[in-house]
């Protein structure tokens, strides 16, 4: 018998028995991109974040919510509705927004942090249970840079750094 014969005798059995195992795998949990979400949700409402925060920027609420809304509807299979019948409910509110001084040298400022947390409230209707997180992230910017500009220069990369954060929370059982 020639060495591919052989070969094809061994590893195709394998193949096979591995391609079964995966598949049978799946006991009603999907996951898609990472997210696990049980079969029997298929529908999610995501109700617009408020701001709590005592400094408030007036477009992070707004931002965060359409990210997370685009976040979780492109990388679920979960449909977006505006019922009150939907399976989960996603609210929230921004509980904190502030700047201070992370770093002084020559008693000069050399850098400030904004950090900023969202609460998280996922209401399973289906399973009729409530889970509430927390999420919390500083971003450093350099102490010459006044808080409007930091503000703009870190507006992108915080909306999408918590929006990720709340991601991997609501959907990756971090």
């Amino acid at each position: 018998m020639n060495t591919i014969k052989k070969i094809s005798i061994l590893v195709v059995p394998a193949i096979l028995l591995l391609f079964a195992v995966l598949s049978n795998s799946s006991c009603n949990i999907y996951k898609f991109n990472e997210a696990t979400i049980p079969d029997s949700i298929k529908t999610v409402k995501i109700v617009q974040l408020l701001n709590k925060a005592r400094y408030v920027n007036p477009q992070i609420s707004q931002r965060l919510s359409d990210k997370l809304r685009q976040k979780i509807v492109g990388q679920t299979k979960l449909s977006q509705t505006n019922s009150d019948n939907a399976d989960w409910e996603i609210s929230g509110y921004i509980s904190e927004y502030n700047f201070s001084t992370s770093a002084i040298s020559g008693q000069q400022v050399a850098n400030n942090r904004l950090t900023v947390s969202v609460h998280i409230i996922l209401n399973n209707r289906k399973g009729e249970k409530t889970t509430e997180y927390d999420v919390s992230r500083s971003f450093e910017f350099k102490g010459d840079q006044s808080f409007q500009q930091a503000e703009n220069a870190l507006s992108d990369e915080i909306v999408r750094t918590i929006t990720d954060e709340i991601f991997n929370k609501l959907f990756s059982n971090w």
